[in-house]
């Protein structure tokens, strides 16, 4: 059996009446299990989608219906240990991302154990997202999946549309539990298990048939007046304390800076409110964050040593991807899905708005190798984290500065393209061009900050000496 490696990604969702916009975003951080684990972003048109479909890390396969739809996805560029496809938005502007490792327990684990046999985060975009038509029919595939081919893992996934936003949490073997994210609300969810409150009554949740039964029959709910699934199917541990909670601790204080919270509460809410309307730029800071502003940021002045390594940050050196997975209500369906990009560790980069209505993706993007080549977008911005890393202080400045440009640069390209796509005889090669002028875009401004850090880092180089020849 391959060796499977568990990531820990960090997820959050927002229904359309929370944004500012009115779209629907699903985001999430891929993290590795080491920093360098190259990706690729391409598109899969049906011609190239498998009918048979066989795992890698698993015995299992299957055929797959014969009508696939296109989407884009962000897979491994070296395919060794499986395609890991991570996130897309399919033809039909419905979303997914896979997956959020998830905790459980020995009590649910005891009674339905995970199978080795079974399908798990390599193969789940694959074999659902070409096939669904609405975000509540994919939770409703995935489900089914799982209860015939089992898992060897746990893990929570979303899915959207234009309308609902849904997260879906796999428990043990062959178990799983979905929540419709309610359209004024969002949500944090770290590598831990999410959900807490369920109706089991409710038209906004689908699960395992049998599910009600299985908590009843094995004793399993610790509650007498509540169905909490975390605590139910969850962790508590210390481990949580420092490295999961902190995360939704720190993302709700965004959001929300006016409720005060422990970053070790075990029971930090699932389902969130706040006030404000939450932009792509919302989504991408608290992706990329480390604690700014408190004792636990590795870069700040204000705590101990100790206390800037007692928790796991957000944006990390293990960050491979970082997509917000957005669908709009304000345009029509044509350009309504936009698969925002950002390669490597996230407090050095900048997402891209890539038109999900095409056919295929900027060379840049696309061509990721397995050795280091600085002109493909993922190698370069894994060299700006390392130097940005080095020097915090010295070129946090200049990296915000790229980030700000490059985001209005791109927004300003896609306020361009919506109100002249209309007029292209194709819309597909179109869009296509404008994906790749903002690719090129990143690509020029990223090389200036590269300038830039070159400029700023090298007279503090400690080859130096005060005498010249």
């Amino acid at each position: 059996m391959t060796k499977r490696f568990h990531g820990s990604c960090t997820t959050i969702l927002v229904g359309k009446d929370a944004t500012i916009d009115g779209s629907t975003m699903i985001a999430r951080n891929e993290d590795g299990p080491g920093p360098l684990n190259p990706e690729k972003f391409i598109v899969v048109n049906p011609e190239e989608q498998p009918k048979h479909y066989k795992s890698v890390l698993s015995p299992a396969e299957m055929d797959l219906p014969d009508n696939p739809l296109r989407y884009t996805s962000t897979p491994d560029a070296s395919g060794a240990t499986g395609i890991w496809a991570a996130a897309g938005i399919n033809a039909e502007n419905v979303a997914m991302t896979a997956t959020e490792t998830i905790t459980t327990n020995a009590r649910i684990l005891g009674v339905d154990p995970l199978t080795d046999e079974g399908i798990g985060e390599e193969d789940f975009v694959v074999i659902t997202l070409p096939y669904v038509h609405s975000a509540r029919e994919g939770v409703q595939r995935l489900g089914a999946l799982l209860e015939k081919y089992g898992t060897y893992e746990t893990n929570g996934i979303c899915f959207s549309d234009k309308d609902e936003v849904w997260y879906f949490e796999s428990i043990a073997g062959h178990h799983w539990a979905a929540i419709r994210i309610p359209d004024d609300a969002y949500v944090i969810a770290p590598n831990r298990f999410n959900i807490d409150q369920f109706d089991f009554d409710s038209d906004d949740t689908l699960y395992s048939a049998d599910l009600p039964e299985l908590i009843d029959t094995y004793h399993l709910n610790p509650d007498r007046n509540q169905v909490n699934l975390r605590h139910i199917f969850g962790s508590a541990t210390i481990k949580d304390s420092r490295y999961n909670n902190p995360r939704a601790w720190y993302g709700q204080k965004y959001f929300n800076p006016e409720i005060e919270n422990s970053p070790f509460d075990q029971d930090l809410p699932f389902i969130c409110r706040t006030s404000k309307k939450i932009s792509v730029e919302d989504v991408k800071w608290v992706l990329s964050s480390h604690y700014q502003n408190t004792v636990y940021d590795a870069y700040g002045t204000l705590g101990t040593e100790a206390e800037k390594k007692l928790l796991r940050p957000i944006g990390i050196n293990r960050n491979q991807e970082l997509h917000i997975l957005q669908i709009r209500n304000d345009v029509p369906a044509e350009i309504a899905g936009i698969h925002w990009l950002a390669f490597g560790p996230n407090t050095f980069n900048a997402v891209v708005p890539f038109y999900a209505n095409v056919k295929d993706t900027p060379e840049n993007y696309k061509n990721t190798t397995l050795d280091l080549d600085p002109n493909n977008i993922y190698w370069l911005s894994n060299i700006l984290a390392l130097i940005g890393d080095s020097d915090f202080d010295l070129y946090e400045d200049e990296e915000n500065i790229f980030e700000q440009n490059t985001v209005a640069e791109c927004r300003h390209l896609q306020i361009e393209a919506d109100q002249a796509y209309a007029e292209q005889p194709d819309i597909q090669a179109y869009l296509e061009a404008i994906n790749n002028q903002m690719a090129t875009r990143y690509q020029k401004n990223a090389n200036k900050l590269l300038g830039q850090m070159l400029a700023f880092g090298e007279p503090k180089m400690k080859l130096q000496f005060q005498l010249h020849d």
